[in-house]
This record gives C-alpha cells, structure tokens and sequence, in this order.
C-alpha cells in the first residue's frame, strides 16, 4: 500500500507539469487585462497627449507607480496649458525647476480619494447613503504633516489638531494625516442651495463661473475614464490652500486677532502618539506638541476634518471665520473691552471664548446667504458682506473674510455689558452666565431693557457671595446670622436679579423723578413688580423692611440703560395676609371692612397672616372691594349683617354666614396672575373659590394702560382705584376697586 502512495506521489507532479504546459494559453488568456478597461490615470494622461508636464511630476512625486496600478481616485488634472501660466506666475523656468517637495503638493492635491463622475461630486456620502446636490468639497491625499515652528522662542515640531477640541473629546487622533480638503463649484449644488455665479465670484472676480469650477479653475474636459479613476481636465494648477489657523498665521492685517486667540485660547500640548509616528517616520527623536484650540471655541481653526460625526461630514460643509483688521480690532479694544479693565491681561479668559466664538460660524457662510447663519453665539451676522468685506477666501477647511468691522455681539453692547465688562459686578455676572437664562434676556439686541444692577460689594453687604472652592452660592441672613448654601442660595438671588431685570421697550424708566410702578422680569417669563419715585426704587420686600434703593449712576447700552444700585431690589418673604393687615389698619382706610372680614373669617390664621390657599412665591392679584362696596355687598345679602346699614356682621355666628365671607374673600382673591394697569394681562383668570361642584371660577380681566377693570359672573364691573392700588406683597399686587365681585352659579 505504501508502494502504491509513493508511486501517486512521484508521479502527480509531472501530470500538474504537463497540464500547465498544456492549458497556460488558456490560463493566460482567461486572465488576461481585457481590452475594453481604460488605462490607468497615469497612462490615460500620457494617451491624451496634453498633460506633459503633471506626468513628469508625477513621477517626481513618486506617484507613477500608484497611479499605474489598480486603485479608485478622481484627479482634478491641470494640463500643460495651465502649467504654462502657473510657471509665468511663480517665476518657474520649466518644470526641471520644480522639486518633488512641490511636485508632491500638486500632484498629492490634485488627487481625491475615491472615483466620482460629475454627476456624482454634488452628493454627500453620508453614513446613510448618497445625498444628493448636497456636497461641494471632497478629501485629498495631501496634508501638511508635521511642521517645525517657533513657539514662545523656542523650536518645536507641531501638529494641528484633527479634532475640534470639545469638552471631552479627543484633538488628535492617531492614523488621521489631517487631509485638506478641495473644493469646487457645480451647478447641481449651487441651484439647489440657490446659490450662483455671484457667490462664486465673491471669492474668484476673476473667473468666470462655468457650472463646473475648482477653486479658481475650470473644467476643460470632464469624465475622462482611467481603468483606477476618473480624470477631470482642468486648466488651472491649484496648490493646496492654507487653512484658517495658517491663514491668521501668514496675514499681518489682521495680527491682532490671532495674537488675541493665541494668548489665551492656544495650547502646545506634548502628544505621544504624534511623537511615535514623527519619531518611527523621520529617525529623529524631537517631542511632538499638538496645537490645541480651547475647547470652548466652536472649532479648532487647525482641523482640516469637519465635525466628524461621520467620516465624510467635510463634504457637505466647512467653518467660517470673520477676522477683523487690525485697526478696527484695536478701536474694539480701547473702548468697549479695557473701558472698566486696566489691560487685556486681566479679562476673563471668557471674554475671549465669547468674542472669538462671536466671529466663528460652524458653517459655510455664502456670501448670498449669509442672513441665514448664526455665530457660535447664536447670533444673526452682523457684517455687510458688501461694505465690511475687504478680503475673501476660499480655504481647505473653510471660509475665511478678513472685515473693518467687528461681529457687533449682543454680548459686548447690550446692558448686560455693563455687569459682563466690568469686574466690580462679577457675582451679578456669574448668575447671569451660569444658565439661568438672564444673559439671554438682557444681551437680547433687539429688544430694550433696563437693568438694575448690584455690585460685588452690595451682594456681600446683604449677604450673598460665591464660594468658588466649593462651586456653590452662599447666603448668610444679615438680621439673623443663619446661612444658607447651594440651589437655596442661588434661588434667592435668581430672585432678587430677575426684580432688576425690567422690559422697556419706550425707554420707561429714562426718568426716575416721578413715580410709577412696572413688572420686571422678561414678557415672556413674568417677574415682579417694582416702584419708583423722586429717584428710588423698591420691590415689595424694600417695601416691608423700608429701604429703598438709590441709584448711583447710570450707563447708556444700545439695548438700554443700566442703573448701578447701592442696594438690592428684594422680594417680600411675609404673607400676603400681612400687607393687607397693614393697608387696612391705618386710620380712615378704605381696606378696612375687608380686613376685618378677613381677620375674623375661617380663611385667616390671625398670628402668621397666612391666608387659606395662598401660598408664599405664588403670582397673585388681591382685588379689594372699599368699604362702601362692602357695604353694598351687605344690603344686597351677599355678605351677612345689617341690610339696612349696610354694617357687615364681621364675626359670623353660624356656618352659613361663616361660608359666605370665605366664598366672598375668595372670589376677590386672583391665582396664578399678578395685575396692574398695564395692559400686560387679560382675560379669564382664575380665583381662589370654588363652585358648588367643587369646580373652578373666574373674574375677567380687562386691562389697557392707565385702566384696569375686572368683571365678574354677572358681567358686573370693578374698577380699580389707581391712588389706592398698586400695593406690593410677595409676587402680588393689592389694588382697591369701587364695586364688590359677585359669583352666582
């Protein structure tokens, strides 16, 4: 048996032998290149006949061999007409001078991952299939690599970033070159984004649009099919472009501004895996820092990538960058940013993050459409893209417009610039930012504000201050000592702020030297209401503690005036209950009657002042009939007593009785709404009683300003009494009103 195996195996290799000689022929011509495919990009381009010279950089670039073999690129190929004009422009003898430095970057440029067809260059390659007529750039296979700078005096190979530095996130990421992107200008694209030639010709006036342009070229030929990709003939030789960080970098028009972003929102951060790849690539053994951009900016100006939420994100959009020039920076700089600061060195570093991210769109901005974008700040722009535009540029990873104008944020022209740029008011700021939606209100441009505003000193004064150690606001009561922490502390204040924070949209409060009463607070999200007279202010619990606020000095925002306060405008912490105690105890008042039936009704617990259903921090409207009224109510049998005096029996003797006055004091107790003769609330709006079903009832509001009425089931109108009303308590008003309120079911 073994003998027969042997004889197998000695005699099978000369049967494979003779099989091969036999059957090569066929072999070679079943796998054999077949004559239709198109040669490769290299060949193809030596077969057209009028790429010359990018041949020959080719092979200087050592790219022959690559672009010979199998693969699936798109090359944006200059030919030899558009070398000849590059080399006029750069002072090149003839392609012998070029070396395969520069060889490289145009080759390496000129070449796109991936093969597209015009057809296909308008369409994004998102992670969940083509979308069309929604891309103008696509990655190449050149990028910058690692660069030796002077930093700080010092040598040192950098690296950008290919991250944008969000909290949390990486800003370098190992394998990823940080490839440039290039962009390009189809008519798909444009028309579907209602975009054209002027948007084209903003940053290239002197090319003509054709529908099919790379940066500022134009396509001569396009779709010449290569057997590994598609050429695309273009008659302009475009090197890669700097991207924004580079662009600050080489431009000394606008020096300031880089110098500003650098100073306090750059890092040069040691990375190890950059070193690795640097040290396994060049044998040397320099350290490799990473330029890291705060990750407070929006984006990292140095990161050719896009967000990155999917591979190929960078296709369909880019960043944009407004740069002011240096004189109108320093304008800036002098009057609005160091009017309360001695230098720049002693700004929050949040000023920086804002004024940077105020010039910083996540996007890019066309120039047809630019009223349709926001700043990182959510702001509309604000530059004249046909006044405040001196330069223009198309970059690899986005837009950049070089101005004479600075991005005129909300933040730094607005009364809450006043608090923001001034460091004798940074608690007042610190509530504002920390997400209690103040800034947003009171920076709004559009609207106009009057803020009232307590400096660091006052806030300590009355016991409010910020423990930074701990990350936590702080409250000590002047009167009693107790202290109180955290969200108490912080809520109180928010409290006290949102009192100083008043909607004028007239310029009401210009002139405090007479008197009025207004709601602070913003219209959507009403606050409480404030008085003033003879220059003072007061909230109701200035009112109760009797301090009033004096005003130190004023100062003009585009959006309003800021009045710097020597106290603070302070809610009332005492039951409603209380006030109308006081208002109806004083000699001859026409609060009287109704105190008194409130004093002895079942509602009232007499040693607090609470009231039955009202509770402390709750908006409410307390509508007070005057004695006569009461009176009134009395003859008509709606409250008990003596019908033909009209003298109501203020201790009730039976429950009947007892029920009637809580049913009358309740019905002229309004929930949930706080009502002045404003005109700010109308309308149905519910009160304190209930129908015999248990079932809620209500008084009608009729509001204009100087006028306030109220209607009740029977259409019977109170009117209130403006020399009598307008008495603050805790997040109510206490007005008097010349007819009682009667419900009937």
């Amino acid at each position: 048996m073994k003998k027969k195996i042997l004889y197998y195996l000695l005699f099978l290799p000369l049967i494979f032998s003779l099989t091969n000689c036999s059957s090569k022929e066929e072999f070679d011509k079943y796998y054999a290149r077949p004559d239709y495919l198109e040669p490769p990009i290299y060949q193809q381009l030596e077969a057209q006949g009028n790429f010359n010279t990018l041949t020959k950089l080719i092979e200087k670039a050592g790219y022959k061999d690559i672009l010979s073999k199998a693969g699936y690129w798109t090359m944006m190929a200059p030919n030899d007409d558009a070398f000849t004009a590059f080399f006029q422009e750069q002072g090149i003898a003839n392609v012998a001078s070029i070396d395969s430095v520069l060889a490289s970057k145009i080759v390496r440029y000129a070449l796109i991952y991936n093969a597209f067809r015009t057809e296909r260059l308008s369409d994004y390659q998102s992670r969940t299939g083509w979308e069309e007529d929604n891309a103008f750039r696509r990655r190449t296979a050149y990028y910058d690599g690692f660069q030796t700078k002077t930093i700080n005096g010092s040598p040192m190979v950098v690296a950008g970033s290919n991250r944008n530095n969000a909290p949390g996130a990486d800003y370098y990421v190992p394998g990823d070159n940080n490839n440039k992107y290039i962009t390009y200008f189809v008519d798909e694209y444009m028309t579907a984004f209602g975009l054209g030639a002027s948007d084209y010709n903003y940053f290239f006036p002197n090319t003509t649009y054709t529908g099919f342009n790379i940066l500022s070229g134009q396509t001569v030929k396009a779709d010449i099919v290569a057997e590994n990709g598609i050429i695309h003939e273009v008659n302009k030789v475009s090197l890669p472009p700097i991207n924004l960080d580079q662009k600050l970098e080489e431009s000394s028009k606008y020096s300031l501004f880089r110098e500003l972003l650098e100073t306090n929102l750059v890092q040069y951060v040691f990375d190890q895996d950059a070193t690795t790849t640097y040290q396994n690539f060049t044998r040397k053994t320099d350290k490799v820092y990473v330029k890291v951009y705060d990750p407070a900016l929006s984006f990292s100006p140095n990161n050719e990538n896009y967000i990155k939420e999917s591979d190929n994100d960078g296709q369909n959009d880019a960043y944009t960058i407004f740069a002011p020039e240096n004189a109108v920076l320093q304008k800036f700089i002098d009057d609005v940013l160091l009017k309360n600061y001695p230098s720049l060195d002693k700004l929050p570093k949040y000023v920086f993050e804002d004024f940077f991210n105020a010039h910083m769109v996540k996007n890019a901005v066309w120039p047809s459409l630019v009223a349709g974008y926001s700043n990182a700040l959510e702001e509309d722009i604000r530059i004249n893209m046909n006044t405040n535009v001196t330069e223009a540029k198309v970059l690899s990873n986005g837009f950049f417009y070089g101005t004479n104008k600075i991005q005129e944020s909300n933040l730094f022209f607005t009364v809450y610039t006043s608090a923001y740029l001034d460091p004798r008011f940074t608690l007042a700021t610190r509530l504002y930012n920390d997400g209690s939606g103040y800034r947003e209100i009171i920076s709004n441009i559009t609207g106009r504000y009057t803020l009232f505003l307590p400096s660091d000193t006052a806030l300590r004064g009355l016991g409010y201050d910020y423990n930074i150690n701990r990350s936590e606001w702080v409250y000590t009561s002047p009167s009693t000592g107790n202290t109180v922490t955290g969200t108490l502390a912080r809520t109180s204040l928010l409290r006290v702020l949102y009192n100083g924070i008043i909607p004028t949209p007239n310029n009401e409060l210009n002139d405090l030297s007479g008197s009025g009463i207004i709601r602070s607070g913003d219209f959507d999200l009403a606050g409480e209401y404030i008085k003033w007279q003879n220059n003072q202010v007061w909230a109701a619990g200035n009112e109760v503690l009797g301090n009033k606020v004096n005003i130190l000095g004023y100062e003009d925002q585009r959006n309003g005036r800021t009045y710097y306060i020597d106290k603070l405008l302070q809610f009332s912490e005492e039951p409603q209950g209380l006030d109308i105690k006081a208002l109806g105890t004083t000699s001859g008042s026409q609060f009287q009657f109704f105190y008194i039936l409130l004093l002895y009704s079942n509602i009232y617990d007499s040693a607090t002042g609470n009231i039955q259903g009202v509770e402390l921090g709750t908006s409410y409207t307390f509508v007070i009939p005057k004695n006569s009224a009461i009176q009134q109510a009395v003859r008509d049998g709606v409250l008990p007593g003596n019908t033909t005096t009209g003298i109501p029996t203020f201790i009730p003797a039976n429950q009947i009785d007892k029920d009637k006055v809580s049913d009358f004091i309740r019905y002229h107790i309004l929930a949930t709404r706080t009502a002045s003769a404003d005109g700010l609330i109308n309308g149905l709006t519910e009160t304190l009683r209930k129908s015999s079903l248990g079932e809620k009832t209500y008084i009608n509001i009729v509001n204009a300003p100087g006028d306030l009425s109220f209607v009740d089931s029977k259409n019977r109108i109170s009117n209130y009494i403006p020399s009598l009303s307008n008495n603050l308590a805790d997040r109510s008003l206490i007005h008097l009103v010349d007819n009682y309120l009667l419900y009937q079911e």
